[in-house]
């Protein structure tokens, strides 16, 4: 019996290679889990589509991965990320023998995402993601007191989201442009809202319910 014939092993091909490919970009295994992810979804694609079909199908997929880390770690508003999510799904699904493969496929690459953030409690970070992000809070404690005078000032005030916050994004004060976060909140653009809270640069808005 050929393995590859029974539907529910795309659910461990797509499942493992999602765990190990994000799992490369999490921690620090000098390309070890990179390898392993890439050879569980190279097999997949190869099993079930001709050579042609199988290059646009893993084009697809890992640029959808590359979507998501890009979303993650420099925009992060979710948009990129749903729009790679997709193209992985979409990836996996058509490429699978029929419905019911397909739809193990599609749980393989959820679960393996999912699983992988647990790689981040047994193994290093990867330091080149700090790189992009702030990982110190600006506050008085941590000594940065020049720029946190001028945030302070912005408590309890008002002004209008300049962006859609999801939840981050971006408000106007005081004609001023601001980075700001809502409290798990959805805000559109275009909305009034107030400051709540102020730690070091990091401004807490929410939305002001216009009577």
């Amino acid at each position: 019996m050929d393995i590859f014939s029974l539907n529910w092993i795309g659910f461990i091909i797509t499942g493992f290679g999602t765990l190990f490919l994000i799992g490369e970009m999490l921690v620090n295994m000098r390309g070890f889990f990179g390898l392993l992810g890439l050879g569980f979804i190279t097999v997949y694609f190869a099993v079930y589509l001709e050579t042609g079909s199988f290059v646009i199908m893993l084009i697809v997929y890992l640029l959808g991965l590359l979507l998501i880390i890009i979303d993650g770690k420099v925009i992060n508003d979710g948009t990129l990320a749903t729009i790679g999510l997709a193209c992985m799904l979409t990836a996996v699904a058509l490429t699978a023998p029929n419905l019911y493969a397909g739809m193990y496929a599609v749980i393989g690459v959820l679960l393996g995402g999912f699983s992988s953030l647990f790689f981040l409690k047994v193994f290093n970070r990867r330091d080149m993601w700090s790189k992009l992000t702030l990982v110190d809070q600006l506050t008085k404690e941590a000594g940065y007191n020049s720029m946190s005078g001028e945030y302070e000032r912005l408590l309890s005030e008002e002004g209008k989201t300049v962006s859609n916050l999801r939840p981050v994004g971006t408000v106007r004060i005081k004609n001023k442009n601001y980075s700001a976060i809502s409290n798990g909140q959805w805000i559109p653009e275009n909305t009034s809202i107030k400051v709540v809270d102020v730690d070091g640069t990091r401004i807490l808005v929410e939305k002001v319910n216009n009577v």
